[in-house]
């Protein structure tokens, strides 16, 4: 498997992912092969539960708010789940002098502080609100992750993620996606549709056993 030390990364990265792993497992290693870190492709990550998915998302934020001096959202489905990304990217990537912050709330509101901002986790619903309150900043994100994007096919949730996908495609053609699920049927559909690269893996970290 890839060593940490083997990723073009910007200095200081590589020290922090190093504190919880040492190499890429296959799903990682899979994504990076297929150029994930050159920032030039939107990709699809369909893996299984706990095959570090995460960690694929947190190589093309970083990379891209390091080096394109872009902003990255995060968007999730549950305010629980947006917390705890929240935390845990801030206790790692403040030292890298990232700015992590968190939007949930009022969807009257533009939150116009986040334009200070260099990583913001966002439900799908609060993405929408501030995409059609015209929040400036959204112009200047450079990569979108949209973790349990099978949740487009859900009747009440679907409607205003698949939404919030087309506004920001349309707001900066240039933005890169990540959508990242296990329970993806239709990942081709999804990765010819936002033009990515699919990445499909069976790995997971614990076999199953019936």
């Amino acid at each position: 498997m890839m060593n940490i030390e083997e990723l073009n990364l910007p200095p200081g990265f590589a020290d922090i992912l190093r504190k919880d792993i040492e190499k890429l497992n296959p799903v990682q290693q899979k994504a990076v092969e297929a150029g994930l870190l050159d920032l030039k492709n939107s990709f699809v990550i369909a893996s299984p539960t706990a095959s570090g998915k995460t960690l694929i998302a947190e190589l093309l934020m970083v990379k891209t708010i390091l080096e394109k001096s872009l902003k990255a959202v995060y968007v999730v489905p549950l305010r629980a789940l947006a917390m705890e990304k929240f935390e845990r990217f801030r206790e790692k990537y403040s030292q890298l002098g990232i700015k992590v912050a968190i939007s949930t709330g009022d969807l009257d509101a533009d939150d116009i502080w986040l334009a200070e901002q260099d990583l913001i986790i966002l439900t799908s619903e609060k993405a929408d609100s501030l995409l059609r309150h015209k929040a400036n900043w959204m112009s200047k994100v450079g990569v979108a992750v949209i973790d349990e994007v099978h949740l487009l096919h859900d009747a009440g949730r679907g409607p205003t993620l698949e939404v919030t996908i087309t506004r920001l495609k349309k707001l900066n053609p240039q933005i890169l996606f990540l959508f990242l699920s296990a329970t993806i049927k239709n990942s081709d559909e999804l990765a010819k549709w936002i033009g990515a690269k699919l990445v499909k893996s069976d790995w997971r970290p614990v076999k199953l056993h019936q």
